[in-house]
């Protein structure tokens, strides 16, 4: 086996990185007001993480902005009007290089900002009767359906377990690279990003209904417009039990023949005097392709700097690049708090495998993820 590792300038930018961050004070962005009711408030979190990745015949290393929840900088303005309320939220990612973007081809640039990396230009209008009205680049109402998640390791490890590797593409048993990549094979369905309209309701005993329109403006020569509809439910008054859950539907359409429809759902549930937790989620596409992932999540005060949470999960999906094929993923993650820093330190083990019906072996491939994120 061959190794291929990043030059030690990354790893040693990564330790001085995460040096710096546990050191430097927590700062919270400061809500500025106008005297009318009107106010300013920034945000952002910084996530770097080192990446090795083991396609079965070579490993990859390297310094990566972490996908899962990737760096990034925001400002919300509100001001109110009697009972309503009107807010704009900008955010936009870094640019940094994502850990679903590198592959053993390359990898991109440390940064390189372009207008795709807006995450929000949306403008939205809150009233406690009607509901909210958005407008604007910003989350379909599909977007996190699949990720209900109280394990306190979404940083690192959700439903989207491709995240973590997305670009990587399993070899044979030959040696040989193939056209399939982690991305591709392991996919979660969820909604996503786009200038859209939306409406969410008022909440109704726990539960808020949204639906959305919206349309691809950031990526040039892109055709993809989408509507979707989803319902979702929290409740911390039961006991000892903290739950949520989404279910939602969502008409993709790619430019001319290329619509598909796909159904997610997910649940999760925390019993909190034990910290135990569990979470599941299940997606259709009816053109082809579906899956189910479940996780186990612990949570316990070990220390006095904040929780510690470990979890286990595992990924099956079928017909998501060919029919017939299969992809299974496992991973295992921990991740520490350090409230008074606002900060989580985490490392995370995953395992993916693929097969079809082409005739062709596939080798095992692992990743390795570990960093820290940063919330000011």
């Amino acid at each position: 086996m061959t190794t291929k590792l990043a030059p030690h300038f990354g790893v040693a930018a990564l330790v001085s990185g995460l040096v710096a961050g546990i050191a430097a004070p927590a700062i919270a962005g400061p809500t500025y007001e106008n005297g009318s009711g009107g106010t300013f408030r920034y945000y952002g979190q910084f996530n770097p993480s080192f990446q090795s990745f083991d396609d079965g015949s070579e490993d990859f290393s390297t310094v990566v902005d972490n996908a899962n929840s990737n760096s990034r900088i925001g400002f919300w303005l509100e001001q109110s009007f009697g009972e309503n309320t009107l807010r704009f939220n900008f955010e936009t990612a870094f640019g940094l290089r994502s850990s679903d973007g590198v592959d053993q081809n390359g990898r991109p640039q440390n940064i390189s900002w372009d207008r795709t990396r807006i995450r929000k230009v949306d403008v939205q209008y809150v009233t406690p009767h009607y509901g909210t009205f958005s407008f604007g680049q910003g989350s379909l109402a599909s977007d996190g359906i699949a990720e209900s998640d109280l394990s306190g390791t979404g940083v690192i490890q959700t439903s989207a377990v491709a995240d973590s590797a997305g670009g990587f593409l399993f070899r044979s048993s030959t040696g040989a690279l193939s056209t399939v990549s982690i991305g591709s094979a392991f996919r979660s369905l969820d909604g996503g990003r786009l200038g859209r309209v939306r409406y969410d309701t008022p909440e109704f005993s726990g539960f808020t209904v949204s639906a959305s329109y919206g349309e691809e403006i950031l990526r040039s020569n892109s055709d993809r417009e989408a509507y979707d509809i989803a319902v979702r439910y929290t409740n911390d008054d039961l006991g000892d039990f903290t739950v949520n859950g989404a279910l939602g539907a969502v008409w993709n359409e790619n430019g001319p023949g290329t619509k598909t429809r796909d159904i997610v759902a997910s649940f999760a549930a925390l019993h909190e005097p034990t910290g135990v937790s569990l979470a599941v989620a299940a997606g259709d596409r009816d053109t082809g392709g579906d899956y189910g992932f479940a996780k186990l999540g612990y949570t316990a005060n070990f220390l006095s700097v904040g929780a510690t949470s470990f979890a286990v999960d595992y990924y099956d999906g079928s017909d998501m690049v060919t029919s017939g094929d299969n992809a299974e993923s496992w991973g295992v993650a921990a991740v520490q708090n350090f409230d008074n820093l606002n900060l989580e330190t985490y490392v995370a083990y995953r395992d993916y495998s693929y097969s079809d019906t082409s005739g062709t072996s596939f080798q095992d491939s692992s990743s390795i993820m570990a960093g820290a994120r940063w919330k000011f």
